[in-house]
């Protein structure tokens, strides 16, 4: 893939959580970011209140397979957390 192939969305700033996005050619992929809150999610079997960031995908499945998107949110997601732990311990 050459050229603009995804499109990045920040529908949080608007109070959003999650959309369905639509993609628009020549893109191939949109990814949205929702509205940053705070939730009880469990880490090391304890429940902690943590902030969360919910994410969409929507791609074009005649460019992009299932695993190939998946494994790029997964990407996403383990540069955001890592980033984010990086913070918190400095």
């Amino acid at each position: 893939l050459t050229g603009q192939t995804i499109t990045l969305s920040n529908f949080g700033m608007m109070a959003g959580l999650h959309a369905s996005l639509v993609v628009a050619p020549p893109q191939v992929a949109i990814l949205g970011a929702g509205r940053i809150e705070e939730r009880v999610v469990v880490r090391d079997h304890k429940p902690v209140v943590a902030r969360v960031l919910p994410l969409s995908l929507s791609f074009d499945h005649r460019a992009v397979t299932g695993g190939d998107a998946t494994g790029f949110l997964a990407a996403v997601i383990a540069s955001l957390q890592s980033d984010c732990e990086k913070q918190s311990n400095s």
